[in-house]
């Protein structure tokens, strides 16, 4: 199989760290691939017609694509037991808000970089931040217990997510007055996946 990729993608990161944690790195190349959204790479729009990262390239049937999709078969094909069943919905949409934090950390990276300063809206930057900033809050406040039990995929995407904002916002300081997530969020961090997957 192969994994086509762009970048310190959080999004690709979820799945680098989940094929660590489910021993099947050796199985997937790894494919670097231009991810623009002014000129995504051919290779990858041939696959994913949005030219979006990650999509898998599988040898028994046809590419897949968005993060959510590949975890969700990657588990499967390991027998992992990522997506457990005793608390699905919960790993599903503790997930989807990770994603939601990531899609809009990376909508901000994206207005600076592609737009002229004269064109870029600062309420629009804030208003993506206050997505992450009440997902944080929500996280702290209601999910720990959940962060706190068996390893599932919600905790390799909130940590991707985490740590994407250590990257690139790390002057939001998105750890104040949030202790336990990012205690949480530190030792998470330490984890031999997360070390291995570390963007440059």
């Amino acid at each position: 199989m192969k994994l086509l990729l762009a970048g310190p993608s959080p999004f690709v990161r979820k799945v680098r760290v989940l094929l660590h944690e489910t021993d099947q790195l050796g199985d997937v190349e790894m494919v670097n691939v231009t991810a623009s959204p002014f000129g995504p790479d051919p290779e990858l729009v041939a696959v994913n017609p949005t030219g979006k990262i990650p999509a898998l390239i599988r040898d028994d049937g046809p590419a897949i694509y968005d993060s959510r999709v590949i975890c969700s078969f990657l588990d499967d094909r390991a027998g992992a037991n990522l997506y457990p069943a005793s608390r699905l919905w919960e790993t599903l949409t503790l997930e989807a808000t990770a994603d939601a934090m990531m899609d809009a950390a990376v909508l901000m990276v994206y207005e600076a970089r592609f737009k002229d300063p004269a064109q870029q809206s600062h309420d629009w930057i804030e208003g993506q931040w206050a997505k992450v900033d009440r997902a944080l809050d929500a996280v702290n406040t209601r999910w720990m217990s959940h962060l706190s039990s068996r390893l599932d995929m919600a905790h390799i995407a909130m940590a991707c997510a985490l740590s994407y904002l250590d990257f690139r916002h790390e002057g939001r300081n998105w750890r104040q007055g949030r202790d336990a997530l990012a205690n949480w969020h530190k030792t998470f961090a330490a984890r031999a996946s997360m070390l291995a997957t570390q963007p440059e």
